[in-house]
């Protein structure tokens, strides 16, 4: 970002240039980097925290879920960005600022993590209490940072596309993503220490596990922000459009929480679908609290195993994007391509149950590679009907508040896989048939958004949508 330059376009050349597609691949590195991000938390900190520091899964997923309970702030600072530039810079300022925030917050992360670890082991002490309350603020922090720099890369990417290229845009740089957590999941399985992760941990080799994690959350962070940097520089200055397009936008820019929800209910097939949405988020991302101790507890794997995990599950997700985009949705169509999705998902979930009877890590490594492949599926379907059935004047308004829905359900995912392995524990001494129960209603979970979905009219939603957000709009407005 050069400082004190203007993204008000030159008089003299007030058509931007279009986005290449080489452009489009280094827009995308943001969205990488904060796959590879997405491993250390979800991957590394959670599997640590559940298996080898022996803290309670629920408090595990809790305080990880933290950093999607603040989603709300998403629209602040979407509204933020567009009020406020930073050095003549609606977006970049932001970018760059949030991502610094978000790596300083997730080492902070990981030094209050192994507080916490040392003060359980003398139980729910009133210790363990506020080094728990400490790390879920820490990572409310992190999904604050992490708000105020993905939301207004958001809306750099509609600054700087137009309607002929931004579906190809969003495509890259969702790709993108899933090559991040493939990326992540090699990186941390290549600089954390093999062979003292495998063994009963004894303190000299919890210090040696100590110095590993604390060295990859010196070092991936800080690729993060080269990355970031890279994927932004200069881009808003050539190639936004948001000085020619801020009477249209600011409307949909200043939609509050209250307002998104009513936009969400504003009609019967509204609601319909976005409960379809819910249930199949939370449903897709349960496993993402618990697949890693899975592995750890029920195959016997490594940290650095485990991890790698999340390499087979984001090949197939994105073998699985690129297929239904190309070849699925165009033979039958975005609502039947996001049913078999979804079915698809279901069975692989049973799949990867009965893999842990079997006790082969193989095993697991392709059934997580078919179950990236259907959620590739489900979630090509479900984007791709949901972009569909969405009325152009109010596009910001549903990308908005699907961002919003998303981040929520993830959240309520995260909790529910860390509570219902606990519930499974207590109820089965079978660890296998303590994991299955999170899996089993997934799959059911599943099955429900199935059933939801073909109750889903898409003529009647073209129809009434727009209409009924109109409405909820102007009374609002007024």
């Amino acid at each position: 970002m050069a400082i004190g330059d203007s993204s008000t376009p030159n008089a003299s050349n007030p058509r931007r240039p279009t986005l290449s597609l080489l452009t489009m691949f280094r827009l995308g590195l943001f969205q990488m980097g904060l796959g590879i991000m997405s491993i250390l938390t979800l991957g590394v900190l959670n599997r640590v925290m559940i298996k080898e520091l022996a803290i309670p899964a629920t408090i595990a997923a809790g305080t990880i879920a933290m950093h999607q309970f603040v989603a709300p702030a998403r629209l602040w600072f979407g509204q933020l960005s567009d009020a406020r530039p930073i050095q003549g810079h609606h977006r970049t300022g932001y970018v760059w600022l949030g991502s610094i925030l978000f790596s300083l917050a997730a080492f902070l992360a990981v030094q209050v993590m192994w507080q916490l670890g040392t003060s359980i082991q003398s139980g729910l002490t009133g210790q363990a209490s506020m080094w728990t309350a400490v790390l879920a603020l820490v990572f409310a922090l992190y999904g604050i940072a992490l708000s105020a720099s993905s939301t207004p890369f958001a809306a750099l990417l509609v600054d700087v596309s137009d309607e002929d290229n931004r579906s190809k845009l969003v495509g890259v740089v969702w790709s993108m993503l899933m090559v991040g957590i493939v990326v992540g999941a090699i990186l941390s399985s290549r600089l954390l220490p093999q062979p003292v992760s495998c063994q009963e941990l004894g303190t000299a080799n919890l210090e040696v596990l100590r110095t590993g994690i604390d060295r990859l959350f010196l070092i991936v962070p800080a690729i993060v922000i080269g990355l970031t940097v890279l994927a932004t520089f200069g881009i808003e200055r050539k190639y936004s459009r948001f000085a020619e397009r801020s009477s249209l936008v600011e409307r949909e820019d200043q939609i509050t929480l209250s307002r998104a929800l009513r936009v969400l209910t504003a009609s019967p097939q509204t609601g319909l679908f976005f409960t379809f949405l819910l249930f199949m988020t939370i449903s897709l991302f349960m496993q993402d609290a618990v697949m890693e101790s899975y592995g750890g507890q029920v195959f016997g794997m490594c940290i650095g195993e485990t991890t790698r995990l999340n390499a087979f599950f984001g090949t197939g997700t994105l073998v699985g994007i690129g297929l239904s985009g190309f070849a699925v949705v165009p033979r039958i169509g975005k609502k039947q391509t996001a049913r078999l999705g979804c079915l698809m998902v279901a069975f692989c979930l049973l799949l990867i149950i009965i893999t842990g009877f079997s006790g082969n890590s193989k095993l697991l490594q392709y059934g997580l590679l078919l179950f990236g492949f259907a959620s590739g599926v489900t979630t090509t379907g479900a984007i791709s009907l949901m972009l569909d059935l969405t009325a152009a004047e109010t596009a910001g308004t549903f990308i908005g508040a699907w961002g919003l829905a998303q981040a929520l359900a993830r959240a309520l995912a995260t909790v529910l896989g860390g509570a219902v392995l606990d519930v499974g524990k207590l109820l089965f001494t079978n660890l296998t048939l303590a994991y299955g129960l999170v899996f089993g209603l997934q799959a059911v979970g599943m099955v429900t958004a199935v059933w939801l979905l073909s109750r889903v009219n898409v003529a009647e939603f073209r129809s009434n949508t727009k209409a009924a957000i109109a409405s909820v709009l102007e009374a609002e407005l007024d």
